[in-house]
């Protein structure tokens, strides 16, 4: 068994009220070599803990208890346009959510339940724009 390849360039972050669906996210992505800077529950952790981590990657439910995933996406996109990759998931199958997120500032929208191999390949994509901005 190969040890995982190291991904340098991604701190990620994961929103969701979920205790089951973080801890699940972060076991994969650990496993897979990248660095999960954090998991929060409410919209309110996952500001704190994108600032105080300098979280670049984040992917952030729609259905939240306090500030909707929405909401905390034109957040992010208002207050650090650039600075940080945004990728929505929901089970809610709505194309106006979908289209919601996209214009809000999310690069992404992963439809739940996703399988592993749906969460590596947004990953694998934001990793190649990363690499792609810094050459």
């Amino acid at each position: 068994m190969k040890p995982p390849r190291s991904h340098d360039t991604l701190r990620i972050l994961i929103v969701d009220d979920s205790d089951f669906n973080r801890r699940s996210m972060s076991e994969i992505l650990i496993n897979e070599g990248y660095n999960v800077v954090g998991q929060a529950g409410s919209a309110e952790d996952a500001i704190q803990i994108a600032h105080n981590t300098k979280a670049n990657l984040i992917f952030i439910d729609v259905v939240m208890p306090d500030i909707s995933g929405l909401e905390l996406t034109k957040h992010f996109q208002e207050k650090h346009a650039g600075e940080r990759y945004l990728i929505m998931m929901s089970s809610l199958n709505i194309e106006s959510i979908i289209i919601e997120s996209i214009s809000n500032g999310a690069i992404d929208f992963l439809q739940k339940p996703f399988e592993r191999e749906d969460l590596l390949k947004a990953v694998e994509k934001i990793e190649r724009l990363t690499e792609k901005d810094s050459h």
